[in-house]
Order: structure tokens, then sequence, then C-alpha cells
């Protein structure tokens, strides 16, 4: 991506500017917040089939984001292959016995107990796409050598919160999943050493018989999650 012949500031002007009034910008923000609050974290997806061009569409989405420098530190991996997404829950599947049989500690399993989770991620081969995060710690410049990445999990959040929000907008419905450790993830889906795996997306469609625990309905109010100095 980067040629070092190329590192050098060149503006140009602001290509696109919304202009709206205050009373378009509180409708549209308003509009916004009601659309976000409809989405939920689903673990019964159905297998119902979801195109490529669609999971690309919301990747390409998220690569829009802010980064550090503007290095673009990320990677994202589709899977539909029903073999791939096997292994990738039995390893996490794995990961997650340990998970729940100690490794956690009792208060972090006790936080959990509202949400209903356990060792079994059937998500992981009923949905029909998985997305993998990875953050690339480092980048390397057209002739090979190795560059620096900047505010790498800042940035890869970012991104990803743009991916969550591109797949609610396209209809999908997600669940965002971090055993711990991910290496696995490296090398099933063959990614380099400078790649950290961060989560994996399953993405697919809610099934009949879906559901969310209670609490997550449980928002904190806008004063508990903001600070105004007007």
């Amino acid at each position: 991506m980067f040629a070092k012949s190329a590192l050098s500031y060149a503006p140009i002007a602001l290509p696109d500017r919304a202009g709206y009034s205050d009373a378009e910008m509180q409708t549209k923000a308003a509009q916004y917040l009601a659309h976000m609050q409809r989405r939920h974290t689903v673990r019964d997806f159905t297998p119902k089939p979801i195109t490529r061009e669609v999971i690309e569409l919301c990747i390409q989405t998220a690569g829009t984001a802010p980064s550090g420098a503007n290095h673009q530190p990320w990677h994202f991996v589709a899977i539909a292959n029903p073999a791939l997404k096997q292994r990738i829950r039995q390893e996490a599947e794995e990961e997650e016995r340990r998970f729940y049989a100690g490794g956690a500690g009792d208060e972090w399993i006790k936080a959990l107990e509202p949400i209903g989770t356990s060792a079994d991620k059937p998500h992981l081969t009923t949905a029909p796409w998985l997305i993998v995060v990875f953050a690339q710690r480092w980048g390397e410049f057209d002739d090979g050598t190795r560059y620096k990445n900047y505010y790498v999990p800042e940035s890869v959040n970012i991104a990803t919160g743009f991916l969550l929000a591109a797949l609610h907008n396209a209809g999908l419905c997600s669940l965002t999943h971090t055993p711990n450790p991910m290496k696995f993830l490296n090398a099933a889906l063959h990614r380099p050493a400078s790649e950290k795996p961060t989560m994996i997306i399953a993405v697919g469609h809610p099934s009949a018989e879906a559901t969310v625990p209670s609490v997550a309905k449980i928002k904190k109010p806008l004063e508990d999650i903001a600070t105004v100095f007007e």
C-alpha cells in the first residue's frame, strides 16, 4: 500500500460536505439513534445465505474508518466455507471450555450469567458468514521493509464499530466473539505474524426462535455515559 517515495503531504479540497441546518442535523441524529437502537446481538441464526457482495460492501465501509497516520492497520477475513467454519468452531470451543473451567475466574463467570453464554458456540457454524478481524502490528513498504503502525487497537476498534453498524444497516444481525487466546486463527486463516486476531463476528439472519437476554436491553442513560461542558 505504501511506497517510500510517496510519503509527502499533498492537501486536496474537502470532497464532501453535508451542509445540514440545525434542525436537519437533529432529525438525522435522532433517526440514526432510533435505527441503531434496533441493533441486537443474537446467538441464534438461520443458515439462510447472504451474498458475498453484501459482506464485501460492509467490509469496505469498515475500511473507511479513521486510523493512526492513515495506516489502516486492519485486515478482515470473511469465511463462508463450512469446513473452515467447523474448524474455527472446534478450536474456539476448546479455548472456551478452558475459560469456563476456571481460566476466567469466578468474578468474570458470574458477570456473564445474565447474558446466558456457555462454551458451546453453534453460531460459528450456523451463521452463513464469519468475519475475523485482525490488527496489523506493523506493515511493509513496497520494498519489503517494515514500518510501525500507530494507535493500532484504537484504529481497529473504530473500524470494527463501522463494520457492525454497516452489517446492521444491511438488515443483518451479528455476534461478536472473542475466544482467548485466539492465535489458532492465524494458522487457520494463513495470516502473518504481524497480525493479531481481535474478534470473530458471526453474521446472518436471526432464526425464528432467536432471543436476546433481557439485560441486553438495559442501557445506561445519557447522564451516565456523557459529560457536557457548554
